[in-house]
């Protein structure tokens, strides 16, 4: 059996469920948050250290300002009346990404973090304004500075993900198999399943349901 120690999801068809459903595309990022929190529940049940979310990738900046302005009315909301509850969970919260949002939402991310920075059971890792090939490049940059040798270890400690673990597993729902720019240089050796339901249908019974896929997959790093 598998160790599962790290889980990245991204989470994908939100827009699509909202027009279907509701004929609104913020109806479906609204639906989304509903899901996140029974896949957090799941997680912590699962015994799962790590939860990656991608929320908002440095390529959705080209949507709609209406649309972009929800996503992060919605996170501020969230933030405002659920960071409490995640504390009293003994959950950290950490941003991966570039914060440069309003000054209100700076705040509210900043002080997340500082709550609930000594946090255990569970470590939300949320990727906003991320994109893999920026950071990565970025981390180059850094280690060309530092003059340190070139090599996989000390590039690792330039990543934004410097002290999490890598993805044992990733999932992405909305029936659309590509990575997105997310995570490139962490998901090197992750098991990737690709999930058909949008993110708003997706439950608890389809993420158990893939964690015990993936807990019987043959992971061979390379060997045979």
């Amino acid at each position: 059996m598998n160790p599962l120690n790290h889980v990245a999801i991204i989470m994908d068809g939100n827009g699509r469920w909202g027009l279907k459903k509701r004929n609104s595309r913020n109806a479906g990022h609204k639906a989304g948050l509903n899901t996140v929190e029974k896949i957090i529940k799941e997680t912590i049940k699962q015994k799962i250290r790590f939860l990656t979310l991608y929320a908002f990738s440095t390529e959705n900046w080209k949507r709609p300002k209406k649309e972009v302005n929800y996503l992060f009315n919605l996170l501020e909301n969230f933030l405002i009346n659920r960071i409490d509850e995640l504390h009293k969970q003994n959950i950290k919260l950490k941003i991966i990404g570039i914060k440069s949002f309003s000054n209100k939402l700076n705040k509210l991310l900043n002080a997340s973090e500082k709550k609930t920075s000594k946090n255990t059971k569970l470590q939300i890792n949320l990727a906003l304004n991320y994109g893999s090939k920026f950071e990565i490049i970025n981390a180059f940059k850094n280690l060309l500075k530092s003059k340190v040798k070139i090599s996989e270890k000390n590039l690792n400690k330039y990543l934004q993900t410097k002290d999490i673990p890598d993805p044992d597993l990733l999932i992405r729902t909305g029936n659309t198999k590509r990575l997105s720019n997310f995570l490139l240089w962490q998901l090197a050796y992750s098991e990737i399943f690709f999930e058909k339901k949008l993110w708003p249908d997706f439950n608890e019974k389809d993420y158990s349901k893939i964690i015990n896929n993936f807990r019987s997959v043959k992971r061979n790093f390379g060997n045979i």
